[in-house]
């Protein structure tokens, strides 16, 4: 009775992780199913939900890569260079931020705590004139590095938050027996505790490329030049008030834009079962 009720529950949870998977999927699919497909087999009464020899095509993302309104190549790049600098920022600063909070006791130090949670509770629109207001006065309107810093600043909160709990999660005796074995205090940290914060580092990078690489409203009051759209403002592009919306040329930018994350996601999910694997070993 008791096998009988474990195969029912097994099998029932079963289908419940194949019906989840099939609604999140199913998007993806017809999103580059449809990217494949001529206007006329994406609307109407005669649809199709996969791209047959007869009607499939690439016209879809010639018009998305040569779109006359905004450039894709100087979209592509700006996206780059800011997801790449505002994960380095976060990165680096959030991780010295995390040990000194973890590692050190100074004053003001559980106030500065609580004010991370409290600046992570303030929305981001909340902030978009204010935010506006010091990029101009800066002089970095239209420019990678204004809005990197606008990004970074809205990562660190939780980036700090996160890495401060993976390193509260390694104990001080690791590196006190590594200094006992003759590991100075930096060799210590670099060779039997930071392989153990690896896969806290790629968690919060995860995060941070998600903020740079699909954030909108944001860019969208920063970035107001053409030449300086990134990847969310040029799929923007494709909805005009005075035409009719080129869904394949939509869905063939949404997959062009797409590509690159699930690149990135590729390399991380290695990069996260090797710091598994030698933080265990060195540990």
């Amino acid at each position: 009775m008791i096998k009988i009720r474990k195969r029912l529950a097994d099998t029932g949870f079963g289908a419940l992780a194949i019906a989840v998977f099939v609604f999140s999927a199913f998007p993806v699919y017809w999103m580059v199913s449809t990217s494949f497909l001529p206007n006329n087999r994406i609307r109407g009464e005669n649809l199709a939900f996969f791209p047959t020899p007869d009607v499939f095509t690439l016209d879809n993302y010639r018009a998305a890569i040569f779109n006359a309104r905004a450039p894709f190549a100087p979209a592509v790049a700006n996206s780059i260079g800011v997801t790449f600098l505002t994960l380095v920022i976060a990165l680096v600063v959030g991780f010295v931020a995390a040990l000194a909070l973890t590692r050190f006791q100074f004053k003001g130090r559980r106030t500065f705590i609580v004010l991370i949670l409290v600046v992570q509770m303030i929305p981001g629109e909340a902030m978009i004139i204010s935010l506006f207001r010091i990029i101009d006065g800066w002089q970095l309107l239209n420019t990678i590095i204004g809005l990197t810093l606008v990004y970074a600043a809205g990562v660190l909160p939780f980036t700090i938050w996160t890495l401060r709990g993976f390193v509260n999660g390694v104990p001080k005796e690791l590196e006190e027996a590594a200094m006992i074995d003759g590991c100075s205090r930096a060799g210590a940290f670099w060779r039997v505790t930071f392989p153990l914060l690896a896969p806290g580092l790629v968690a919060t990078g995860v995060f941070a490329f998600i903020q740079a690489w699909n954030e909108f409203v944001t860019a969208l009051v920063i970035m107001q030049r053409p030449e300086a759209m990134t990847l969310p403002l040029w799929l923007r592009t494709f909805v005009q008030a005075t035409q009719a919306t080129n869904w394949g040329a939509v869905m063939a930018a949404s997959v062009l834009i797409a590509i690159p994350a699930v690149i990135f996601f590729l390399i991380v999910q290695g990069r996260m079962t090797g710091g598994l694997v030698s933080g265990a070993v060195k540990g």
